[in-house]
């Protein structure tokens, strides 16, 4: 047996094929000291029994780019280590039963495009030639992508764990961890025991990749990992005669189900609706290659949809039932990076059933992390720094992962909101909302009203991709910010009070903008990374001379707050808390704003007296509130910042002067088409960190010649300087559909001059323009100007159609 060493550069704590994946390409790297600790055997969780499925395209282009990378090093990775993979790029069938299904999948087929996935829509006939002994009853069509695979799972693991080794790394089992030792913020290394014996090892970096255990290390460390097991099955058939050899992945979505031909059998598996979630009285100690008891009746459905659409399965016996365990997270997505909690401690669980295909890219990604000090490109989509620390509550999780497990296979239209978990977070103002008819979505657990219905009307959601039952609703709501004004809730946006005589410094060093402003000046602007990269979009207002307040979008606060602390200058006399909860957030926008809110204040609001971008302390009613002259919609406006224990009061007294003003209710829908109708950015659609600065068209809110904080020049400075001398690689515009009749939402594909340049990275419906507008980068070509750009024809291909496009690049509106 090998000693278990009493120093590591980096210790894994799992043997599954993410573990293995990390410690794989953290050696790629050069890091030859690397230990991976497994408590039972590799693959011995979930990976040993996972169906081994290995798609390409995923949601966004960044995870498109995980998942091709780990199609391309399956490829050679049997070559490399002589490993049996058993990987094989036999193609993928999506099949398509309803009209929603179908636009959906053509709507991906153009994503496809820009992102370099091979990939064809197919007619029924097609899909019929290539799978022969399919029904072919209520098929609409569906997409072939051939380079779309399957592979041994347990072999992968093995793969990637000899890869490892063979480059240094250690890899120990039957070795469990028992505490993360942590010191000042920062990892130290960990405890554990082998055959009863414990001992300890120091570490730089630890990594939990501890799957459906991954929520447990992860309080070792009081780091918060959201995830909980669910009862994941699948049947194996005996031998079907002349079942063709090599026959693509198939999957159903629209009967929760997936085919998989191997050795002359078929493997059915499903992700149902309403799924049972496991071990939420814990994991049992000795859990290793174990099943779950069968349930034929839960999974009875889905098998009689399958006898009906593959007729073979009707007359063949059932080889395996199975029933095992996988993970899943608050929303579908894997938890990847380092934790905000504690400095160098990495996490990379809950890959909600895509953990093989995930395996080879966020082993990647998370390597390159480690390695570098950040995310080699943009991962907010599976970023851990975007759970909120209430979403790690079993409670929560067990009645969440009800859900998560059959989201996988249901329509994914815009705006679809989750159902479970529900009513979590709630705003001061949430009970009046709700009375006005308020329809509510979720971001970050905190309920949002998304628009409201008119009477009689039923404040439900209404899927589709075309419009949906609250467009009218959101014209109105529109309107109103436009014409007239309207009334929005944002409490859910993030606040952090930065005080302390540093203060000023502290926020002059994390921001682009100049923020030695006088008291009552707000100031829009960033925070950067040393590339130039764009990792908050805030506003930071000036309250007093020690004093500061920054208002961040709500599904950012975690992020933000971690970015401010890793970047916290060790002597500064300050302090930075998280105050979201303690003030609601009235914003009243329009042309009629003024017109309203003067009435209920001895507070002058005229221009002159209270001009753009600052704040002063009014009264309204009986409470004394912050009143912000800021607007995230390009209309006169306030946003009103008041204690949580008189914001009722306040909207109270706004709603009865409203009632002769015509104020309108409007939910977050309509804040978000008119902040795009004015090409205003959006965190984490429009903007991240691996979008520089100047490319977004951002420049106005960096200050390269500001005052000096004593703790040097602002982060990211040196980035703008090169920027500005070797000139723009692309530039962020705003296109505006000619048809007023299709929708963009993202990720459609941007033609210049006939050729896919790029894709659009948020859109909405502006009915202040009567047409879809979008905002998306475009290349520069060599030695243009943004005139030349102008010059150029440009479309939107929307579910395969192009459609002529306006574009520009100063908002449109």
């Amino acid at each position: 047996m090998t000693t278990l060493p009493s120093k590591a550069r980096a210790v894994i704590i799992g043997g599954g094929a993410v573990g293995c994946s990390v410690a794989y390409h953290l050696t790629k790297l050069g890091w030859t000291d690397v230990v991976l600790l497994e408590r039972k055997q590799l693959t011995s969780g979930t990976t040993w029994h996972a169906a081994g499925l290995v798609g390409q395209l995923r949601a966004t282009q960044n995870m498109t780019r995980l998942a091709r990378y780990s199609a391309e090093l399956f490829s050679g990775l049997e070559a490399e280590t002589g490993v049996a993979t058993g990987f094989k790029q036999n193609g993928s069938i999506l099949l398509c039963l309803s009209e929603h299904r179908l636009e959906e999948a053509r709507r991906g087929a153009s994503m496809a495009k820009v992102f370099g996935v091979e990939i064809e829509e197919w007619s029924a006939t097609d899909i019929a030639d290539k799978y022969p002994g399919l029904n072919m009853d209520g098929v609409l069509g569906g997409l072939w992508t051939p380079l779309d695979g399957q592979a041994d799972p347990a072999n992968i693991t093995h793969a990637l764990a000899k890869g490892a080794r063979s480059r240094g790394a250690k890899i120990f089992e039957n070795v469990k961890v028992t505490a993360i030792r942590q010191a000042n913020g920062h990892i130290t290394g960990i405890q554990a025991e082998q055959n009863g014996d414990p001992f300890e090892i120091d570490a730089e970096v630890v990594v939990n990749c501890g799957g459906m255990w991954g929520r447990e290390v992860g309080r070792m460390a009081g780091v918060n990992v959201p995830l909980h097991a669910c009862e994941h099955f699948y049947v194996v058939t005996e031998p079907i005669p002349d079942l063709p050899a090599n026959l693509p992945v198939l999957r159903v979505p629209d009967e929760c189900a997936y085919y998989k031909e191997d050795a002359g059998k078929i493997l059915l598996g499903a992700f149902e609706p309403n799924a049972k979630p496991w071990g939420m009285d814990g994991i049992p100690e000795d859990f290793c290659f174990d099943q779950l008891p069968e349930d034929f009746e839960h999974f009875e459905p889905i098998l009689e949809n399958a006898v009906n659409r593959f007729p073979a399965l009707e007359t063949v016996g059932i080889h395996t039932f199975f029933n095992g365990p996988e993970s899943f997270t608050p929303d579908d997505r894997y938890l990847l990076g380092e934790a905000p909690e504690l400095k160098n401690f990495f996490v990379a669980a809950g890959f909600n059933s895509v953990g093989v295909q995930s395996s080879g890219g966020a082993g990647m990604a998370l390597a390159e992390w480690i390695d570098g000090g950040h995310p080699p490109f943009d991962l907010w989509d599976v970023d851990v720094r975007r759970m909120m620390p209430f979403q790690g509550s079993k409670t929560y999780l067990y009645e969440r992962s009800k859900e998560t497990l059959g989201l996988l296979y249901a329509d994914h239209f815009p705006y679809r909101q989750m159902a479970t978990s529900r009513n979590v977070r709630r705003s001061p103002l949430h009970a009046h909302l709700k009375e006005r008819g308020a329809c509510f979505g979720e971001v970050a657990g905190f309920e949002r009203a998304n628009w409201f219905a008119e009477t009689g009307q039923e404040p439900v959601y209404q899927y589709a991709w075309g419009r949906q039952n609250w467009f009218d609703n959101h014209r109105t709501e529109h309107m109103a910010v436009r014409e007239g004004v309207g009334l929005f809730d944002i409490s859910s946006f993030g606040k952090i009070r930065v005080d302390g005589p540093d203060a000023a410094d502290v926020l002059q060093r994390l921001a682009a903008n100049d923020v030695m402003v006088d008291p009552g000046r707000i100031v829009y602007t960033q925070f950067l990374n040393e590339r130039g990269g764009i990792e908050a979009d805030v506003t930071i207002s000036r309250l007093a001379e020690d004093s500061f307040i920054v208002v961040t979008p709500g599904a950012s606060i975690i992020r933000d707050m971690a970015w401010i602390k890793r970047h916290w200058p060790e002597d500064a006399r300050a302090a930075a808390i998280d105050v979201t909860a303690m003030e609601a957030v009235i914003v009243v926008m329009g042309p009629n704003a003024r017109a309203l809110l003067q009435p209920l204040t001895s507070v002058d609001l005229s221009n002159e007296a209270f001009p753009f971008g600052t704040m002063q302390t009014i009264d309204i009613g009986m409470a004394q509130l912050r009143a912000h002259r800021i607007s995230y919609v390009g209309e006169l406006g306030w946003e009103l910042y008041v204690s949580a224990d008189m914001a009722a009061h306040v909207f109270e007294t706004i709603d009865a002067a409203g009632r002769d003003m015509g104020l309108v209710y409007c939910g977050l829908h309509a804040l978000d088409s008119c902040r795009i109708e004015k090409a205003f950015r959006h965190f984490g659609h429009d903007i991240s960190d691996e979008d520089h600065v100047l490319e977004a068209g951002l420049g106005f809110a960096v200050k390269l010649q500001k005052p000096a904080s004593r703790f040097g020049g602002f982060l990211g400075r040196d980035a703008v300087l090169r920027k500005k001398e070797s000139g723009l690689e692309r530039r962020m515009m705003q296109f505006r559909l000619t048809d007023p009749k299709p929708l963009v939402y993202h990720t459609e594909p941007i033609l210049r001059d006939g050729e896919i340049v790029s894709y659009v990275t948020s859109g909405n419906y502006v009915h202040a323009l009567g047409a879809a507008i979008g905002l998306g980068y475009v290349p520069t070509r060599d030695g243009e100007t943004a005139q030349d750009m102008l010059a150029s024809d440009y479309e939107i291909e929307i579910a395969g159609v192009r459609v002529p496009a306006e574009a520009s690049l100063k908002p449109i509106y």
